[in-house]
């Protein structure tokens, strides 16, 4: 690997890093409940992806009496 010749100054290598910043999410549609979702992953409320249940979720009763 070769050396570069000069060192960079700070404000070189912090404009030339300003590109890779983060990008906003692009979010979809949850075609089974319609709440956002993320491309190519399951849907976190419903279970489903492309159609088909993928994750049974199961949610807690609200008159449970389970301790805390």
């Amino acid at each position: 690997m070769s050396v570069p010749a000069k060192r960079l100054s700070r404000s070189k290598g912090r404009r030339r890093r300003s590109q890779q910043g983060k990008s906003n999410l692009q979010l979809g549609k949850c075609p089974n409940c319609g709440n956002p979702v993320r491309p190519h992953r399951v849907c976190k409320n419903c279970g489903f992806y492309k159609g088909k249940e993928i994750i049974k979720i199961s949610f807690p009763k609200k008159n449970s009496k389970a301790k805390i």
